[in-house]
């Protein structure tokens, strides 16, 4: 269906009647289109506060906003109202690419201009908007009469919480920076916890906390102060100073996405609506969602080393063996990592690590092999390991890149492993904040898309910059090759946490589970039916066929990953409970097909799937993988039942999954 574009003007509302009470002059209230969802704005002694509620249900009592700023001059308090407007906006947009094609866009807003009355008479204005699945707020500080350098001490902004819940949260400012397993407690126990922080509210209500659009401005975390209530604490720079800008600065917006279920926040696209336009208009001459294999998993069991040795992973011959493998079985993309000079055993460690970005390792020609990929219609993705080291990277980078340009390479995945950048300041900081979108913007002039690993989280902007294809920024597959490994839950509590920012580059796609061939004693938490499941459940443009090419061979669930697709028209979340299980099901944007995952934590479980999404008009052959009878984690988890059978939507699917495991379906419109 080819949607026309509405767009209804932003209409100016007049917000303050004279006849107003003193109270009443200072408050306002925004409801959502549907006016389920509702924020308050007053100033109360001077000092802006805001509340949200949906339906009869209060989210957010009276809460402070503002800032303080160097020699602890306070910017929320003292102010008056100058201005309140209110406009609606409702428009529904494409997405070049994405998991869900088109998005409405439709909300109210409300701006107050506020003033300090006295002092500097500095000016702040707070921008409210309200969706039917979430609020959001940011700040504007204009540009003022005098030359200003602005250093942002501190943001009060609080959310506080009218009732307790049990929050999914990793801890902020750790060295491995968000690649922890998320734990659940109480909102009134936490410390300082990375966003988006998912919690199951005791009034029945799923919320996350998150921000959107992120620019020149530091990361926001979240800390509990006191009770229930959580503050915005700013990532700093390595001095302390949270924000550094000169005469003007504009925060991402605060978002507060509110679900009856936690399935509704996998299905708000409020943080993608709140960045601006698709800014590049040429992204689909070079990239077009795919699935990739990669010289990768083998140097993470330690089969093959990234560094020149007699165990090189990547080698000329390699390539070209991955290469013959990648076409036989119909994929186009092949990741190399390590082609490159600089890479040691200690390469991981945190030191300013001197790698080069256009030298080949030993025993590897790029050329070579980007040639020999064209004979083969395989294209090589490009791949930049900084160690963190950016003094290093940046006097390359135009260099590495156009070297790519020429090869005709479109996709780089950039990694920064290191608990600091430059050894110095946070990833997650105003430093690291520009320095992503700065390199995401090179990229496009050199029409390259990006995957960051090591990176800082998620707010939306691949909506601006469709070339930000995909990103680590959470516990991945590799963690399964060399360390205690990811727990079975892991799986089922990403996509209600993480994944509610953005797509994951998690790597899905490991059919040798007990890891033969890898350290003793590592291996994955999990069997086969849910590593399949994971391309359904886990949403980005690009999925890595990540295990070894000879654990592939001859696999006839190696069919499964040759139909999934990584580009849809839409996504529903069939069913889910937050640490337990998941059912996802997506529907094809490039043909009539629809696809299922189904994912549950270390307890088998019995799935009943309703397939009322599918066109009540058609049947479908559904072709079903599953764990196979008496699988789980432990028993036989590499077995996948393969069966048929014709359905349509007013029948119901019964999966069986065996502990730690999962299932997929296509159902294939006959």
């Amino acid at each position: 269906m080819n949607m026309k574009k509405h767009l209804i003007l932003p209409a100016l509302l007049l917000s303050v009647s004279i006849g107003y009470s003193q109270k009443n002059k200072n408050a306002y209230e925004l409801a959502s289109p549907n006016g389920q969802n509702k924020i308050k704005f007053e100033l109360v002694k001077n000092a802006p506060k805001y509340a949200v509620s949906h339906g009869k249900t209060e989210v957010i009592s009276p809460s402070e906003m503002g800032f303080v700023l160097k020699g602890n001059e306070d910017l929320s308090s003292n102010f008056e109202i100058k201005g309140a407007k209110t406009s609606t906006f409702d428009e529904t947009w494409e997405q070049v690419w994405g998991e869900k094609k088109n998005i409405r866009n439709h909300y109210n807003q409300l701006v107050v201009d506020l003033q300090q009355k006295t002092g500097n008479k500095r000016k702040l204005q707070i921008q409210f908007r309200a969706f039917d699945d979430g609020v959001a707020f940011r700040y504007v500080y204009p540009k003022q009469n005098v030359k200003d350098s602005i250093f942002i001490m501190d943001e009060k902004t609080t959310f506080n919480l009218k009732e307790d819940g049990k929050a999914w949260w990793i801890p902020a400012n750790r060295e491995n920076r968000d690649e922890y397993l998320f734990k659940d407690a109480p909102v009134s126990t936490l410390d300082t916890v990375l966003t988006p922080l998912t919690i199951e509210s005791k009034s029945g209500l799923a919320l996350s906390f998150h921000e959107a659009n992120l620019v020149d401005f530091a990361s926001m975390t979240l800390v509990n102060t006191k009770g229930t209530e959580l503050k915005s604490d700013l990532v700093p720079w390595a001095d302390g100073v949270k924000v550094r800008v000169k005469d003007s600065f504009t925060s991402s917006w605060r978002t507060i996405q509110i679900g009856e279920n936690p399935g509704e926040l996998i299905t708000s696209y409020l943080v993608l609506n709140l960045n601006e336009p698709n800014k590049l208009k040429n992204t689909n001459s070079y990239f077009r969602p795919y699935k990739y294999l990669g010289i990768w998993w083998g140097m993470h069991i330690g089969k093959y080393t990234f560094w020149e040795s007699d165990k090189q992973g990547a080698t000329t011959k390699h390539a070209e063996e991955y290469i013959d493998f990648t076409e036989k079985e119909g994929f186009n993309h092949l990741l190399i990592e390590g082609w490159n000079k600089g890479w040691t055993p200690a390469w991981y460690e945190n030191k300013m690590h001197m790698f080069s970005f256009t030298k080949n390792a030993d025993n590897f020609d790029l050329e070579k092999v980007v040639e020999y990929g064209k004979k083969h219609n395989v294209e090589l993705i490009g791949y930049h390991e900084t160690g963190s080291n950016l003094i290093n990277y940046l006097k390359q980078v135009d260099e590495a890149f156009a070297l790519y340009k020429k090869l005709g390479i479109h996709t780089v995945k950039i990694g920064h492993v290191g608990s600091k950048l430059n050894m110095k300041q946070m990833h997650f900081g105003q430093f690291g904040v520009n320095y992503f979108r700065y390199i995401l913007e090179k990229a496009a002039q050199y029409d390259l898309a990006v995957v960051y690993h090591e990176s800082i989280k998620d707010t939306g902007e691949r909506r601006t910059f469709p070339n930000m294809v995909s990103r680590e920024a959470a516990r991945g597959q590799e963690y399964n090759a060399w360390s205690e490994g990811n727990p079975p839950n892991h799986l089922t509590i990403i996509p209600f946490t993480r994944l509610l920012s953005g797509p994951m580059d998690f790597t899905p796609g490991i059919f040798d589970v007990e890891v033969k061939q890898g350290y003793p004693g590592k291996r994955v938490q999990g069997t086969v039916g849910q590593q399949l499941a994971l391309y359904v459940t886990i949403y980005a443009p690009i999925q890595m066929l990540a295990d070894l090419p000879e654990n592939y061979e001859g696999k006839p669930a190696l069919q499964f990953l040759k139909d999934v697709p990584t580009d849809w028209e839409d996504t529903k979340i069939l069913e889910g409970k937050i640490g337990e299980y998941i059912t996802t099901a997506r529907k094809d944007r490039n043909s009539a097909d629809w696809y299922l995952g189904t994912l549950t934590n270390e307890k088998p479980r019995n799935v009943e799937v309703s397939l009322s999404f599918l066109d009540p008009n058609a049947t479908y052959e559904a072709q079903i993988y599953v764990d196979a009878e008496g699988t789980d984690q432990t028993h036989n988890p590499e077995a996948v039942a393969i069966s048929k059978k014709t359905v349509k939507a007013s029948d119901k699917l019964q999966l069986k999954l065996g502990g730690a495991g999962g299932g997929a379906v296509r159902f294939k419109k006959l």
